[in-house]
């Protein structure tokens, strides 16, 4: 029996794509580099422990004084460690990415929970981007963008975005059908039945898909290190080449600390407004 040659194909299309669509990829790339500069850019403009008072209130504001305790102690720690630059570069690149996946995942979501035909045809593409080895995004994401933070990011929106999207799909189906019947009764319109029932009432699913997104994304722009983009992942990259288990220790310290803190943050926003709201 003859073999699919799938692998051509493959190389057939990125060929085409990288010939014809240069210009198109060449803008993307630009919008991200200008965009990651940006926030890197934020992150490195106070001082370090200006920086770590200012975590610390978003972790008193966001949830208890233990948040904010953990946030100045583990920001402090990396600043110890002399890992202060390479983690604001990572932080750059996962808000980047977070924010990205946001601002497309969501719409997919809503429109996932609005069209049938629309959820059939993405639930299985999510699948797939779902069971992909991660590193298998980083060959085409630098074929298209060359090395450096462009590919990395690129990667991590891909490997990140499912979760936003099925949370997305989830919460807004999960709204009582009676809810809608009556928001119908009383003559609102699609975005009105939208803005003002369905997404607020699945602002808990889409919250923990974007929880699950930033935590992907952190770890796929350690993984995307691989391929040039800077921050705290290219320090754990070089360690392992280098056989120093010390430095990758401490590297991979900074790297929980980093996800802890964008977990609890996170979580704790979203529950304190909720809270407020309920008292």
């Amino acid at each position: 029996m003859p073999k699919i040659p799938i692998a051509h194909w493959v190389d057939v299309i990125v060929e085409w794509l990288s010939i014809h669509w240069a210009a198109f990829f060449k803008g993307v790339s630009n919008v991200i580099t200008y965009v990651v500069d940006i926030f890197t850019w934020l992150f490195m403009l106070p001082h370090p422990f200006l920086f770590v008072i200012i975590i610390a209130l978003l972790g008193y504001m966001a949830g208890r004084w233990t948040m904010a305790f953990f946030s100045a102690i583990g920001f402090l720690l990396i600043y110890n460690l002399g890992y202060w630059t390479e983690t604001m570069n990572t932080l750059g690149l996962v808000v980047t990415a977070a924010l990205i996946s946001i601002i497309i995942g969501v719409p997919l979501g809503i429109w996932c929970a609005s069209s049938k035909i629309a959820a059939r045809i993405i639930t299985p593409v999510l699948d797939f981007m779902q069971t992909m080895p991660a590193f298998v995004y980083l060959l085409p994401a630098v074929t298209f963008f060359s090395l450096g933070v462009v590919p990395g990011v690129v990667a991590s929106v891909i490997f990140a975005i499912p979760p936003t999207i099925r949370m997305t799909h989830l919460g807004i189906t999960q709204v009582s059908g009676e809810l809608i019947e009556a928001a119908d009764a009383f003559g609102s319109t699609g975005g009105q039945r939208l803005f003002k029932v369905q997404l607020p009432l699945a602002l808990p699913s889409v919250m923990a898909g974007i929880n699950q997104t930033i935590m992907l994304s952190l770890s796929m722009v350690v993984i995307a290190s691989m391929i040039g983009a800077q921050g705290i992942g290219a320090v754990v990259y070089r360690a392992v080449g280098q056989l120093k288990i010390g430095e990758g220790f401490e590297a991979g310290l900074a790297v929980v600390v980093l996800a802890i803190v964008l977990d609890r943050l996170s979580q704790s926003l979203f529950n304190g407004k909720r809270s407020k709201k309920a008292a």
